[in-house]
């Protein structure tokens, strides 16, 4: 047992190096990500930011949340591009042909996503610094941020998992993430819902993203979370495994 797992890791890191190589011959997919959310709050701030009332002076404090998801969602569509170019190019056979734990080709996919969102995070936070982001959090709150923002990476990167090894084209591997770069729309990452219609404001309240967004926005700004952290943490974690087990299926029927 000691033997396989020291095999996987060691078959997961080559796989993680791999394509994260990938990723660094290309770095205009990690700009292109953290291009637009960049756009968006510098358009937010600078534009809608004085006509919208949140109840704070410092509107890249309240934004900045629900920017970081936009960002980790737009990353995961590479992902599944990705996983989806390797599906036609028939490279998971050539791996299988060889003397590797199968499920480590996919999960170099899984850790490359984790890594490249984090560097578009890393680098929108430290332009939202520069737009006046000040945050009062300890070192314990930056990192429950990194460990919710982790978790909902890989969340949506088992999504798109799926996705790019089911899709039949290219358009079809990245469609999928539309909808869910449209989710932080719909929530409190850009105004209170309270200010929201009735039933716009129901959607808001009990989808994924706000929990998300309120429990980042209290630890930067530390005050106390409430239960939003514990619903985030569901949410992100429910949203994993069942992502993760139906990848995994799809993964075994298709390659």
């Amino acid at each position: 047992m000691e033997t396989v797992k020291k095999h996987f890791l060691s078959d997961m890191g080559v796989m993680l190096e791999r394509s994260m190589r990938h990723i660094f011959r290309s770095l205009d997919t990690i700009i292109t990500v953290t291009i637009m959310p960049i756009m968006f709050m510098l358009l937010f701030v600078y534009v809608f930011g004085g006509a919208i009332q949140t109840g704070t002076d410092n509107y890249v404090n309240y934004l900045l949340p629900g920017i970081l998801l936009i960002a980790i969602a737009s990353g995961i569509a590479y992902t599944s591009y990705r996983l989806f170019m390797d599906m036609q190019s028939g490279i998971f056979e050539r791996f299988h042909s060889m003397p590797i734990a199968r499920s480590t080709a996919l999960w170099g996919h899984v850790l490359t996503s984790l890594v490249s969102n984090a560097i578009s995070v890393l680098v929108i936070i430290l332009v939202a610094l520069l737009m006046g982001f000040r945050s009062s959090a300890g070192v314990l709150s930056w990192l429950a941020v990194a460990g919710i923002l982790a978790l909902f990476t890989l969340a949506l990167t088992w999504i798109a998992a799926i996705a790019g090894l089911s899709a039949t084209s290219v358009d079809g591997a990245g469609a999928f993430a539309y909808p869910i770069i449209f989710l932080p729309f719909i929530s409190s990452a850009f105004v209170p819902t309270e200010s929201m219609s009735g039933p716009v404001r129901a959607f808001a309240e009990n989808q994924p993203v706000t929990s998300v967004v309120e429990a980042i926005r209290a630890l930067l700004a530390g005050q106390p979370v409430g239960n939003d952290i514990w619903i985030a943490l569901a949410w992100c974690i429910g949203i994993m495994l069942v992502a993760y087990v139906f990848a995994m299926r799809v993964y075994k029927k298709r390659v």
